[in-house]
């Protein structure tokens, strides 16, 4: 089964910007759907983003909508740039790996360790 491994992510002050990456350990199939997903502290993890990745149709939450973009990489990685980060953008970040461009969770079988992104002022 295929692993994904997140890098990026850290402390940003409101305002600013990252970029976090998900590799897989094998090839992305155009077939494929990767999705990014978030979760704070006591709260459900939520859905952020997510691209079908040979036609590149992607979909996102209107909380981020117009502020986070996905964009794929090599053909193992993608991206999630996020923009005009505030406060409540604040939590773990996960990729995922799944089948179907959906919103829920349960639609996708493999995930990221997660990493955690932090917007202070």
């Amino acid at each position: 089964q295929a692993q994904l491994v997140h890098t990026g992510g850290g402390l940003v002050e409101p305002g600013g910007s990252l970029r976090l990456s998900c590799a897989t350990s094998g090839r992305i199939f155009s077939s494929a759907v990767m999705a990014w997903f978030r979760q704070a502290p006591g709260k459900e993890r939520e859905f952020v983003g997510a691209i079908r990745w040979g036609v590149g149709r992607t979909l996102y939450a209107d909380s981020v909508k117009g502020r986070f973009t996905i964009s794929k990489g090599s053909v193992d990685t993608a991206y999630l740039h996020m923009n005009s980060l505030n406060t409540e953008d604040t939590a773990v970040y996960f990729c995922a790996r799944g089948v179907d461009l959906s919103s829920s969770p349960s639609d996708y079988r493999t995930w990221g360790q997660g990493t955690q992104v932090t917007v202070f002022s």
